[in-house]
């Protein structure tokens, strides 16, 4: 397998309000653009040919990774006119695409950040004879998601819609995001309309009789849908508890990039990423968050698992916990602001304005 597909830009856009200058695929995790760590993953396991299936935000993509020979691949974009769902996204690309009808590509979802094991997922596919097979992944609440059953080879037997009752739970295995298609499976698809894999092609293919496989791999798995789960992600790859060949430095607590400047006792833990040109002061404690470039953090203040966006001010003393500061905005001194807040770019909180300490 050398080539892959990579569909972007789709359900992910809730950061998009917050970061002006950053639109959400581009904010960088660990240093670098999410989709950095994914091509570089996918390049890694043997993948020399991409091609991006965009929609929200394609624009941004092309200038910044252009052909993708600085990773080593062959880069290519197709945008789509009208949405088209995960199974139209696929089938509108299969032009590009360069495999026989009988190869294998690889298709998956800019939103995840996975340790998934590429290889692995490719040789199960060609050692079990599948049509296409499925990263699985196992989470202890399936509530929230579409249950992918099994049976003792592996095989896919059913795609139940997310189950509304204890007796509905009949796996805890779910669709992690990642496949491996025969390209004849991905011509097969209906072009021109919306198509969805998960309620009509991959049930279609179930009913017609076709080889589905999936593949349970319990490495890391985290859905990037929420600004809280793009801070917790970027954190894991600084820890190295998410695998990417592709952050720049060494794993460990703290990552600082050039430029940045960090008072000697300031404490930075969790995997806090601060990016180029921001500052942080005189004791400030940071945890598990993303301070991106040209941000500043006065003396003091207390972030945890929080995003400060670019050129955004925090005020000495202030406390952050879980809160996404949009760029160019100033939080003043002596402020406590948590649990999921979100302050808009360019907005301004006086001194001593907001407390959200219990009174207990």
């Amino acid at each position: 397998m050398t080539e892959a597909i990579l569909l972007v830009g789709g359900k992910g856009t809730r950061l998009r309000p917050l970061t002006v200058h950053t639109p959400k695929p581009m904010v960088p995790a660990a240093g670098v653009p999410f989709l950095t760590h994914q091509l570089a993953r996918a390049r890694a396991a043997g993948v020399e040919h991409i091609v991006l299936a965009t929609s929200y935000l394609a624009e941004v993509f092309e200038p910044y990774f252009g052909d993708g020979s600085s990773l080593g691949l062959h880069l290519e974009y197709v945008t789509e006119r009208e949405p088209l769902g995960t199974g139209g996204a696929i089938r509108n690309v299969a032009a590009h695409l360069h495999s026989g009808p009988e190869e294998p590509v690889l298709i998956f979802n800019g939103d995840i950040l996975t340790g998934l094991d590429i290889r692995s997922l490719v040789d199960t596919h060609r050692t079990s004879g599948a049509d296409v097979s499925l990263h699985l992944t196992r989470v202890e609440d399936p509530r929230a998601f579409g249950l992918v059953p099994t049976d003792a080879s592996g095989r896919v037997t059913a795609f139940l819609e997310k189950p509304q009752t204890p007796e509905e739970i009949v796996t805890d295995q779910i669709n992690a995001g990642a496949y491996v298609f025969n390209r004849a499976v991905i011509d097969a698809i209906p072009s021109g309309r919306p198509v969805s894999v998960e309620r009509e092609t991959f049930p279609g293919l179930l009913d017609a009789g076709a080889h589905l496989q999936g593949m349970v791999d319990s490495t890391y798995w985290l859905d990037l849908g929420t600004p809280q789960a793009f801070v917790r992600g970027s954190a894991d790859l600084v820890l190295g508890r998410a695998p990417s060949p592709a952050v720049p430095g060494r794993c460990g607590d703290r990552l600082i990039l050039d430029g940045a400047e960090v008072a000697g006792d300031a404490k930075l833990t969790g995997g806090t990423v601060v990016g180029a040109g921001a500052r942080i002061g005189a004791g400030a404690r940071i945890a598990g968050s993303t301070v991106l470039e040209g941000a500043v953090v006065e003396p003091g203040a207390h972030i945890q698992d929080s995003l400060i966006g670019a050129g955004a001010r925090i005020g000495a003393r202030t406390v952050l916990a879980g809160a996404v500061i949009g760029d160019g905005a100033v939080v003043g001194a002596d402020n406590e602001l948590r649990d999921g807040i979100r302050v808009w770019c360019g907005a301004r909180i006086p001194d001593a304005a907001v407390r959200f300490s219990s009174d207990e």
